[in-house]
């Protein structure tokens, strides 16, 4: 196994040069000396060992980034911005996922504490069982003991710099949008009762529609996905319009009507939230509220790497309307 020592007497350089080349030292090296080293290493077959690195500088370059679900298009769009906004910064991004689990999140921000990873992101809504948000509170404070760094994509609950899109805001936005279309009839469904995320969306809805004088509209509880949209429409029989708490849900909704032959948005209107890039080939397409969801991952990382303390950034929705609304 070629060692440092042998680049270094090969290169004819001293050992802290060598190492001060190939190990990523913020001591600058002449070109004509690094030129060498870099040669002799090439010549030798020469390898970093990434582990003795870590242990010598404290952390590793890598930023842990844990989210619910990657096949989800909300947090696979959220994970290219923060791997692009890594890469930028010489850091590369693991990945897990917690399949909506609160104790895998757990045990993944302990797991990559124990990695000694230079920053870790959370991603994703928390629940309302506030005895396991702060065990994730505490998991993440021990790990910030030690010098490490937090971002979170979500709600402001963990005492991290964060990422807050505005769900309440943005569903509020988009249910006075749909009345000024006519609508008075409305379903709502509502994801998982327990998480956080698309309780403010729902709330922001409804709230918005009591505001204006509308009957309050039917809610459907459901699983946050495709299956949970798709399942949950068919309880719906009289809204003129259905809005689904996120737009994997209202793809699954879309499924469903065609299967029962309801024209969408002749028989009904449907929308969503978040913008995932996958509507770009929805027939016929989804209005919803964007989320600058490659940004916010983007941001997530800035947030992390610049070790800001618990600062939170505010993320606006905009309301789209698309072709599967129409006015009544």
């Amino acid at each position: 196994m070629v060692t440092l020592e042998d680049v270094a007497r090969h290169a004819g350089v001293s050992l802290a040069t060598a190492s001060r080349v190939l190990n990523g030292s913020s001591r600058q090296v002449g070109r004509v000396m690094r030129e060498r080293v870099e040669k002799a290493a090439a010549e030798l077959g020469y390898r970093t060992n990434v582990a003795a690195q870590t242990l010598a500088r404290g952390a590793s370059d890598v930023i842990g980034l844990v989210v619910h679900d990657l096949v989800d298009p909300y947090f696979a769009a959220i994970a290219d911005g923060a791997m692009r906004a890594a890469d930028a910064r010489g850091h590369m991004v693991m990945v897990g996922t917690t399949h909506r689990d609160p104790e895998r999140e757990i045990a993944y921000v302990s797991t990559l504490h124990a990695q000694r990873v230079r920053a870790v992101l959370i991603a994703g809504s928390r629940v309302t069982d506030s005895a396991m948000t702060d065990r994730l509170r505490a998991e993440l404070g021990r790990y910030q003991e030690t010098g490490g760094r937090v971002a979170c994509v979500g709600q402001d609950l963990l005492g991290v710099a964060t990422v807050a899109p505005a769900n309440r805001e943005g569903a509020a936005d988009l249910a006075r949008s749909l009345a000024a279309l006519g609508h008075t009839r409305f379903a709502v469904l509502a994801g998982p009762p327990h998480m956080v995320t698309a309780i403010d969306r729902r709330t922001g809805f409804t709230e918005a529609l009591k505001e204006l004088g509308l009957p309050e509209p039917r809610i459907v509880h459901g699983s946050f996905d495709r299956d949970g949209g798709y399942t949950a429409v068919q309880e719906i029989a009289d809204a003129t319009c259905v809005f689904a708490v996120n737009d994997v849900m209202a793809v699954g909704a879309l499924a469903a009507l065609r299967d029962r032959g309801v024209r969408v948005p002749d028989d009904v209107s449907v929308a969503g939230f978040d913008d995932i890039a996958t509507l770009r080939d929805l027939t016929p397409a989804l209005s919803t509220v964007r989320l600058p969801l490659a940004d916010m991952g983007a941001r997530a990382v800035d947030l992390a790497l610049s070790g800001a303390p618990a600062t939170v950034v505010g993320v606006e929705g905009q309301v789209v309307l698309r072709d599967s609304v129409t006015r009544v």
